[in-house]
This record gives structure tokens, C-alpha cells and sequence, in this order.
């Protein structure tokens, strides 16, 4: 996906480096030993803001149908696993997302903490999204090649669900100026982290 394209689809205003999905096709074990554990994160934390939200009843009804769907994508991702003989391993470090922590803001209303929330998990799947893109288009196994597509398809409004449900809970310019900022800091985190093939992210 070119530049403009990822900025018009999804808002990104860095593309991967193209090297990450040359590098990923020689790691499949790590990869998807990585994507189980994000699809796992993206359930529990959909699942920590309606734990933390329970009064925002607009939190609760768009987030729990996600978390059926993204804990569904990681049992699909340990069948690809298991089809090849391969076990789910231990949990990695994410630099990605313990980077995209610096650049929360701290402090403010408990609706604006979770405007915060919501846009670091639209960027997040945005940026999966992306790179689900990658691997349906580049990568030589075939199967896991459609895998991908499929996945993408699936995951693909979510981060526009995440976006759309914080302009609930704060004014549509605030929320979007502070999306604009967020892209602009991802963009200049993805500058600085290492180009990795055994990382989703």
C-alpha cells in the first residue's frame, strides 16, 4: 500500500517499510505466534473498557460484539498454527504498543481518558489492518496468503468503529484534531522502531 494510499484508507501517515513483510515470510512461526497474541489484546482490551465504562451504554453495546470477533480471529489464528505443527509459545514484548503509550495524554475528564483509549485502539487496528494487507498480497504460502485477505476484510472498519464511538463522548473537532495528532506521533514511533520480521507490529 502506497503512502497516499494509507493515509486515504486508513488514515496512516506512514506506510510499512516494505522490507517488515519480506521479513515476516521467512518468520511465519513468529508472526503468527505474535498475531495470536494481538487478536488476544484487542479482545481483552475491548473487554477492559466495558469493565471500566459500564455506564456508557454505547461503550458496552459496539465493543461486545467485538470481542466475540476478535477472540474468534485468535482461535482462527491458532488452527494456522496448529495446521502447521507449530504451538502458540510464550507472549512477546511489543514495542509497538508499550511506544504508543508515551504519546497518550495523561490526566483530563474520564470521557476524555477515553477518547484516549478508543483512538490508541482505532490506530492499533488500523495499522494491523494495514499489514494484514501486506501479507494477503506478498506473501509466497498461498493459504496464509488468503488467510490474510480474509482477516483483513473482517478487521477492516474496525478502527472506524472506534473513531466513530469516541465522537460520542467528546466534540467531533476535538476528537479529530487529537486523531490527526496521534497519526502524526505513530508515524514518527514507526520512524524509530526497528524493522522486524517476527513482529505483527
Amino acid at each position: 500500500m502506497t503512502k497516499e494510499a494509507s493515509k486515504q484508507v486508513l488514515g496512516l501517515q506512514l506506510p510499512t517499510d516494505p522490507r517488515w513483510v519480506d521479513l515476516a515470510s521467512k518468520s511465519l512461526e513468529d508472526i503468527l505466534v505474535d498475531h495470536a497474541y494481538c487478536e488476544q489484546k484487542a479482545a481483552t482490551s475491548c473487554i477492559s473498557l466495558i469493565v471500566q465504562y459500564p455506564d456508557k451504554e454505547e461503550v458496552v453495546e459496539v465493543l461486545t460484539p467485538i470481542v466475540k470477533e476478535e477472540w474468534g480471529h485468535f482461535e482462527l489464528v491458532l488452527k494456522q498454527l496448529r495446521k502447521r505443527g507449530l504451538k502458540l509459545g510464550k507472549r512477546r514484548k511489543d514495542e509497538y504498543v508499550n511506544r504508543l503509550g508515551s504519546i497518550v495524554k495523561k490526566g483530563g475528564s474520564r470521557e476524555e481518558q477515553l477518547v484516549e483509549k478508543l483512538l490508541i485502539n482505532a490506530l492499533i487496528e488500523a495499522r494491523s489492518c494495514e499489514r494484514f494487507r501486506q501479507l494477503w498480497k506478498f506473501l509466497p504460502d498461498e493459504n496464509l496468503s488468503e488467510f490474510y485477505r480474509k482477516l483483513m476484510e473482517s478487521e477492516a472498519g474496525h478502527y472506524k468503529t472506534f473513531l466513530s464511538l469516541a465522537k460520542n463522548f467528546m466534540d467531533e473537532e476535538y476528537v479529530m484534531e487529537r486523531w490527526d495528532e496521534i497519526l502524526r506521533n505513530e508515524a514518527e514511533i514507526m520512524k524509530d522502531i526497528e524493522v522486524r520480521g517476527d513482529r505483527m507490529h
